[in-house]
């Protein structure tokens, strides 16, 4: 498996990475932060603070934290889709 860059973040499953809603146009999900439990067209599942929070991906800009410690802001926007269209798109963008 390719490593995780911010380069190639957008081919990669989202689930299990950490992550942090940095900003969005409804206040409350700002500062929800954890680990990305699942994924869905409109919606990432975060575990925050022991329970799952649905933050839809359209209006929200993330930070994912990957594993070398590099983190990545990424609009929702560029994620909203599901998981296997994103990675085809992305690999498709590439080649």
């Amino acid at each position: 498996m390719t490593k995780i860059t911010s380069q190639n973040l957008l081919k990669h499953e989202l689930i299990g990475l950490p992550v942090r809603v940095v900003n969005s146009t409804h206040l409350g999900y700002v500062g929800i932060s954890g680990m990305v439990i699942n994924e869905t067209k409109n919606m990432l599942l975060i575990l925050h603070e022991g329970k799952p929070k649905s933050v839809p991906k359209k209006p929200s800009i993330f930070q994912f934290s990957l594993p070398d410690g590099a983190l990545v802001k990424v609009g929702g926007v560029e994620i909203a889709m599901r998981p296997e269209e994103r990675i085809e798109k992305a690999a498709w963008r590439k080649s």
